[in-house]
């Protein structure tokens, strides 16, 4: 279970460095904000070799569907727009993918 404490803490570092790109260009804020969001990315990039698998790209395969959940709830949370229900079913299918391969049975 520790791998997602790792994986949600590691969505929450790439979605606010990837979101301060995208306030600094799109709403014409500060380049101070990209530059927190470059440590914020560097940050993401350390925390995802925490997760408890021998294999990067399996890793990052179940990573995609934490990181898709944790958007949508940066898009209610900090955007203030509740996910739809199609967001939500979207995401649950892309939770249990991501179950599927990290806890799926290895031969």
């Amino acid at each position: 279970m520790a791998s997602l404490g790792w994986f949600t803490l590691a969505a929450l570092l790439e979605i606010a460095g990837c979101f301060a790109f995208w306030i600094w260009l799109r709403e014409g804020r500060s380049a101070w904000i990209a530059a927190a969001g470059v440590a914020g990315l560097i940050l993401f990039a350390i925390v995802l070799t925490r997760v408890d698998s021998p294999l990067a790209g399996r890793a990052y395969a179940a990573y995609g569907g934490i990181y898709i959940a944790a958007s949508l709830a940066w898009l209610w949370v900090v955007e203030g727009v509740r996910p739809d229900r199609w967001d939500t079913i979207g995401a649950t299918i892309c939770i249990a993918g991501a179950a599927l391969i990290l806890l799926g049975p290895r031969a």
